[in-house]
């Protein structure tokens, strides 16, 4: 297995300049109840914006295609594969997910933890075509490793209710298989991350925690990405959790940042 700390990286947004476009997305403060969650994942879009702008090329599999795999009934459009999707649309992708399924601002550093070690190790480009279908897995993966009560895939499929659980279970696991199953999140590699995106949300005028974990919450990280996470989260899941019960919802050569 890759020792994912020593790779050399080089940030896509190393030059963090200011996002013109910040002030046009609109936030409904009564989805998100925990503090400096919304501004984390404000954040964490903006990396996955800078991610597809500033892609070198645009290699894919056919997993991540959300033509081939779509995530709703709505036709998707010809041009699917085309627009480079705005960074509202992405933080609203994101947080919909995330209000819903009641993550943490934690969780969303580790999705962007993940998912920039898949476009590394599977050599491939998050692009306009396939952002949804990593970000989605990204997610799911990180819901299970970080917060203390997992939403399973069905779980999910409550959310983005036209994507069938198999279709969540299959998506999960190539995407555990890519990133080699490393799912260690060491917490020296949390907190260049979380460092990196507070320079980004600075950039882009937007507040950040002030701490990036206590020693607690870091040891309990590392913990929680150890290999008996791995054996469960590898496993099928086919029982519903009740993380949702009582829930209404609305509905590479790219690189890493720096791990």
């Amino acid at each position: 297995m890759k020792n994912y700390e020593t790779e050399p990286f080089t940030s896509p947004w190393n030059s963090l300049k200011k996002y013109s476009s910040c002030s046009t997305i609109y936030i409904d403060d009564s989805t998100v109840s925990q503090p400096n969650l919304k501004n984390t994942i404000k954040a964490v879009a903006f990396a996955i914006y800078f991610h597809i702008k500033n892609r070198e090329d645009n290699h894919t599999l056919e997993v991540f295609d959300e033509k081939l795999h779509p995530l709703s009934r709505e036709t998707v459009p010809d041009d699917y594969d085309k627009r480079d999707p705005e960074h509202k649309t992405i933080y609203r992708f994101v947080r919909n997910l995330f209000s819903a399924a009641q993550l943490t601002a934690e969780c969303a550093i580790v999705t962007l933890v993940y998912l920039e070690r898949l476009l590394h190790y599977a050599e491939i480009d998050i692009m306009p075509s396939n952002w949804k279908r990593i970000v989605l897995g990204a997610i799911l993966l990180s819901s299970k490793v970080w917060d203390d009560q997992a939403v399973w895939n069905v779980d999910y499929c409550q959310i983005l209710k036209d994507i069938a659980v198999e279709d969540m279970n299959e998506l999960e696991r190539q995407f555990l298989e890519m990133l080699q199953f490393n799912i260690n999140v060491p917490s020296s590699v949390y907190a260049k991350y979380y460092f990196d995106l507070r320079d980004l949300a600075d950039a882009n005028e937007l507040s950040f925690p002030l701490e990036p974990l206590s020693k607690e919450r870091a040891l309990k990280l590392e913990a929680l990405s150890r290999e008996e996470t791995l054996d469960r989260i590898s496993k099928p899941l086919l029982v519903r959790s009740n993380s949702l019960d009582g829930m209404t919802t609305n509905p590479r050569h790219s690189v890493a940042i720096i791990s």
